[in-house]
């Protein structure tokens, strides 16, 4: 027995010894445990847009019209990002409380792509709090190879299979779970215009905050992910109440999403479908009847709006990036939630700002243009008024804007944006400007 001790002592210090020469002759080292997933997550943002714009020509000017004088306004929003694990597996519940303040210029009337993401929930002289969300996550992971998440708002660090299903209730908003884009989803960092941070036809279930109560499923895999929802519909266009007969009416969603390498830069293509069962009136119905006058409201029934929207991201470098998306719906009925447009195509690029020796800056630069339904049109020119638009009159042209920005990072928290907008035909009005739009932004996040 004690040869036996001494032999196995023996071995035991050649096999370290052997260890310690692999790992100098440059063997790979084991991979480090994971990190140990988190129980409770806090972050916050707040972010404060400075906006306006000089005097524009114009020749005719309505109830919805960008005053043509010039305006200056302010928009500021105060977010908190709450996560607790729940003592289940896989089980999280995150709350999201939030306060607005200010106003968009024209009280957020005037431009169909409107040039300031965060103008939908303000319109207040003093800060107002509002739950923005409140939802629970429940994760199943399918086995097989895991993937880190790590930390962020609404987001547990954690590893999780990559093989995974994921199920999500409650208070949230839609553009959380589709339509993302690396380089054109965040009005607080990224580009501000709404027919950039979002497609521009996509008229998702929202209330007039841009929130509703739903649920999301998502399978995700490695190379692609699919994703659905159901969610609730304003009762009438841009109503703060949102309509509980889920058995009658809501927002159904179905996305797409694909993960490939082009030139061994990671790129993403997704298609998105929509359709909205709501109580709404049609353009034609009241052009169609004299007594009505552009009453859009006297013709609110049961309709269905639908659409889809095409959209990709693809990396050029580890700098730079292109996007774009197209989205389109049918145009027959109200505007319900977001913007009016009926068809956009969008083309960008963000570029971070390694090569001049700041590489957590980023400059952006990108073009859409918009389009309206021939019904929505018409309606429009006979001196109807929409969700954000209406000069009385329409003398029809596509909205055409670009817009650039600059986002210098400070210090690790705060960054500051100069944005610059050139707006054409602003409402689709050829009888209207065009538009410079100029915008300074302050986004702190921790």
């Amino acid at each position: 027995m004690r040869k036996l001790g001494i032999f196995l002592a023996g071995a035991a210090l050649a096999a370290s010894g052997w260890a310690a020469h692999a790992q100098e002759a440059g063997a790979t080292p084991a991979p480090a445990p994971p990190p140990p997933p988190e129980d409770w997550s806090l972050h916050f943002q707040s972010t404060l847009i400075g906006q306006g714009y000089p005097g524009f020509p114009s020749t005719v000017e309505g109830p919805n019209s960008l005053p043509s004088h010039g305006e200056i306004r302010e928009s500021f929003s105060a977010t908190g990002f709450l996560g607790r694990r729940m003592p289940w597996e896989g089980g999280e519940l995150y709350f999201n409380p939030e306060i607005n303040q200010g106003f968009g210029v024209g009280d957020t009337f005037g431009v169909a792509g409107f040039p300031n993401g965060e103008a939908q929930k303000v319109g207040f002289n003093t800060p107002k709090p509002n739950v923005a969300r409140l939802f629970l996550r429940q994760t199943f992971g399918l086995g097989g190879d895991q993937e880190t998440l790590e930390p962020d708002q609404n987001q547990l660090g954690e590893t999780v299979d990559i093989s995974r299903i994921t199920v999500t209730a409650g208070k949230v908003s839609i553009p959380d779970f589709f339509d993302d884009n690396t380089y054109s989803h965040d009005p607080r960092t990224q580009f501000m215009n709404w027919a950039l941070m979002d497609a521009g036809a996509y008229d998702y279930a929202a209330d007039q905050k841009g929130y509703t109560d739903g649920f999301v499923a998502e399978l995700n895999q490695k190379d692609w992910a699919l994703r659905g929802g159901y969610f609730l519909v304003p009762k009438v266009q841009n109503d703060r109440d949102l309509q509980t007969q889920i058995a009658k009416y809501g927002g159904y969603n179905v996305e797409l999403e694909t993960r490939y390498q082009l030139f061994s830069e990671p790129g993403k293509f997704r298609v998105l479908g929509f359709a909205n069962r709501v109580f709404a009136g049609s353009y034609r119905d009241t052009l169609a009847d004299p007594d009505l006058g552009t009453d859009i409201a006297a013709t609110r029934s049961d309709r269905t709006k639908y659409g889809f929207v095409l959209n990709v991201e693809q990396a050029v470098t580890d700098d730079v990036g292109l996007f774009s998306r197209y989205s389109w719906n049918d145009g027959k009925e109200e505007v319900m939630s977001y913007t009016d447009i009926d068809e956009s195509f969008s083309l960008g690029t963000s570029v971070k700002g390694t090569s001049w020796g700041r590489p957590d800056d980023v400059v952006g630069l990108a073009g859409v243009v918009n389009f309206l339904s021939n019904a929505e049109r018409d309606f429009l020119a006979a001196g109807g008024l929409s969700i954000v638009i209406g000069d009385g009159q329409l003398n029809y042209a596509p909205e055409g804007i670009m817009e650039t920005y600059y986002s210098w990072q400070v210090v690790k928290p705060l960054s500051l944006s100069a944005d610059y907008q050139f707006i054409d035909n602003p409402a689709y009005n050829r009888d209207r400007g065009p538009v410079h739009v100029f915008s300074l932004r302050a986004h702190l996040a921790f």
